[in-house]
């Protein structure tokens, strides 16, 4: 969306406060725990573009409270499993032996928006130390939400998915659909029949050192998150707040009603 077309999206700026306003009447307390995932162009013409929105959502929670955003680096990964686009095989190993380690300070997210992106950057913002699907964190909760972040169970019980359901955290779709929700990655290794395993690798510092990992984790698909979505909020409805933030549909969902659900659902229908 050019700047022009978000202009026009909206009768005024989107401001800090408008935001921050928004937010509060979907729903979002101070002290809550709060998974977002985000576009920013979709709100519309943002005055000071995303800090703007980093500023909001942490004055919605307040510091008593914890915002969470994924930060993945999708290129820190093998490149044998590269689609988008793929380098000539011939490639592979010299970038396995090159590729700079993954540090959370540093290495930048791909593909996952300008406001993550602007998040992983803030003060005291922590990062957790998964090489490919990494998520960031800020306020009460976001050092123990982002530890102990396992190469292999990089959505499942030793992620930050499963300490946002342990906080009993919600989840903010911000002018983004179901298909962007990685909740439901939790519910996919929690249904044991659809769970199945890929293998990958990244370059990552061990004591000082770089050096390439590999390992085995979840295999898993967004195919059918849309219509899981559709589903819930059928089903769910009690578990969903629909609003508008700036000019963006946002959804307030509860993350443990929706990963239990969903749960149940992929058993039936995978």
């Amino acid at each position: 969306m050019s700047e022009r077309e978000a202009v026009e999206r909206v009768e005024e700026p989107v401001t800090v406060a408008s935001i921050t306003e928004d937010l509060e009447a979907l729903g979002v307390r101070v002290g809550d725990t709060l998974l977002v995932h985000s576009s920013l162009s979709a709100l519309g013409w943002v005055c000071g573009g995303a800090p703007a929105v980093v500023d909001a959502l942490q004055a919605a929670l307040t510091e008593s409270g914890t915002l969470v955003m994924p930060t993945h680096s999708s290129d820190y990964t093998d490149p044998g499993d590269w689609a988008e686009p793929p380098i000539p095989e011939s490639w592979h190993e010299r970038v396995r032996e090159t590729m700079p380690p993954y540090r959370p300070e540093v290495t930048p997210t791909r593909g996952m928006g300008r406001v993550p992106e602007c998040f992983r950057t803030y003060p005291e913002t922590v990062r957790s130390a998964h090489p490919a699907v990494s998520f960031a964190a800020w306020g009460h909760d976001a050092e123990s939400v982002v530890a102990d972040h396992s190469l292999e169970e990089r959505f499942g019980e030793r992620s930050p998915l499963a300490r946002v359901f342990d906080l009993e955290g919600s989840i903010l779709l911000l002018g983004v659909g179901y298909e962007t929700n990685t909740s439901l990655h939790l519910a996919e290794v929690r249904a044991p029949s659809v769970a199945g395993t890929d293998r990958d690798g990244g370059p990552v510092l061990v004591d000082g050192e770089r050096v390439w990992v590999e390992y085995e984790s979840t295999r898993g698909s967004t195919d059918d998150f849309a219509a899981l979505g559709a589903a819930f909020e059928r089903e769910c409805a009690e578990a969903v707040t629909v609003g508008t933030v700036g000019a963006a549909t946002a959804r307030l969902i509860d993350q443990r009603a929706l990963v239990d659900f969903a749960v149940e659902w992929f058993e039936t229908n995978r």
